[in-house]
């Protein structure tokens, strides 16, 4: 690749085959200029400050023992403790956690929460596993990996293949090696361990929240807006429910089991219904099945991919008819099209703004286990609207002020608190 000639590479990464730590490296070096300063310290951001790879052996069901790869990336700690998912997925490599802990790095800062970034994953399919495997393989990696992880260190969250049952074992493995309980060592835990009310939603309603921002900056009247979704699952589900109850007319949604369309608005509860039961949107007898491949051309005031990554390109772009892009899910972007949807009036609210409600929720959490006090789903909801306001504001604002896209602003406000804070708290020793 050729950012590998312009930067110093750590020897256990290949020059040629970077993989998502170069995609990250290049979106680095398009802020660097709007640094000032603070750009003496941009080497700081190319390096993860700890990388820890991890052997983790089970004995199998059959009496086998079998060796998985473990990670455990901690991006920066600067602004606090490092704050990240875990994934369990066949293809993991050291190259894809350090890209996410660094986008970690950049959300958390972005929305202004006290946190570093930090990812961690097991090179493994879990659908190949029985339901005691991965219960021995959370374990093993946890105690492998808790000589970096704990409730002030680095926090550990559900991510690809993760969930709260998960979180419960690592916090029970954490605990016991400690010889005390310790619930704040991960978030997303289930509620009767210290998890918090309003997390499942919290992605979706700070999509929500933000596209609503974005309306008003645009003036779009929410109520009566067009809205279509791709991926029907707790973000865009959620999502689409409360713009359903704004107002807006949700006309399209689209998932792996093919494309609704009705022009006169979907019934978003019939169709979460429908997805509950059904398990996607295809079928839904309240629209009409569309072509998957005609959803991106729709009219619309809002286009919200909520689904995978790399699901807007080079291809498609061109044909996006929406005045919005709100990225519910991780990079559905990719940079080709990105300049393509700028170069067309295109106003794209980047996932790293857009998609934060589930780590400030996750953020909550840590600080209700704290204090061992919780809060009301309310009181957790209005907290989530107003920081996610008061982000997208600082952002907007950035974008304003400098003439780029939002998602170079988030960059510019998250790298700068970034370094900021690697500036004033010097180099030790």
């Amino acid at each position: 690749m050729s950012q590998s000639s312009a930067h110093a590479l750590p020897s256990y990464l290949d020059a040629g085959h970077l993989g998502p730590w170069g995609i990250y490296l290049q979106q680095v070096d398009r802020v660097t200029p709007y640094l000032g300063p603070l750009a003496r310290w941009v080497e700081t951001l190319k390096r993860p400050k700890r990388a820890l790879i991890v052997d983790v052996p089970i004995e199998m069901d059959n009496g086998t023992i079998a060796h998985f790869e473990g990670y455990r990336v901690q991006h920066n700690t600067s602004r606090g403790p490092g704050k990240g998912g875990v994934r369990f997925h066949q293809d993991v490599t050291l190259s894809e956690v350090m890209a996410l802990a660094a986008w970690m790095s950049v959300k958390n800062a972005a929305v202004n929460l006290p946190y570093g970034g930090a990812k961690g994953g097991i090179r493994v399919d879990p659908r190949k596993l029985s339901q005691s495997e991965i219960e021995r393989m959370t374990r093993r990696y946890t105690s492998e990996i808790g000589v970096i992880i704990g409730p002030a260190k680095d926090i550990p969250a559900p991510d690809v293949n993760t969930n709260a049952q998960i979180m419960a074992w690592m916090m029970d493995t954490y605990s016991m090696n400690e010889g005390a309980t310790a619930t704040g060592v991960v978030t997303g835990k289930p509620i009767s361990l210290g998890g918090s009310l309003g997390r499942i939603e919290a992605t979706g309603r700070g999509v929500f929240v933000v596209a609503c921002e974005a309306a008003r900056d645009l003036n779009i009247d929410v109520a009566g807006a067009k809205v279509i979704v791709q991926g029907f699952g707790n973000v865009g589900g959620t999502a689409a429910r409360l713009f359903h109850e704004a107002g807006a007319v949700v006309v399209a949604a689209q998932d792996h089991t093919g494309t609704v369309y009705n022009p006169a608005g979907l019934d978003v509860h019939k169709l979460l219904a429908h997805v509950s039961n059904k398990g996607g949107v295809g079928g839904f007898s309240g629209g009409e099945a569309l072509a998957n491949a005609d959803f991106w051309g729709l009219e619309t005031d809002f286009l919200i991919p909520a689904a995978l990554e790399n699901q807007i390109t080079s291809e498609n772009a061109g044909k996006v008819r929406a005045k919005v892009v709100v990225e519910g899910a991780n990079g559905p972007t990719t940079p080709e099209a990105d300049d393509i949807l700028h170069d067309n009036g295109v106003y794209v609210v980047p996932d790293v703004l857009a998609n934060a409600g589930g780590v400030t929720v996750s953020y909550f959490e840590w600080v209700q286990d704290f204090s061992s006090f919780f809060w009301s789903e309310d009181e957790i909801n209005h907290r989530l609207e107003r920081l996610m306001r008061e982000a997208y504001a600082a952002i907007a604002q950035m974008s304003r002020e400098q003439k780029v896209s939002l998602r170079t602003a988030a960059f510019i406000v998250a790298c700068t608190r970034i370094l900021q804070a690697r500036q004033v708290r010097g180099l030790y020793p």
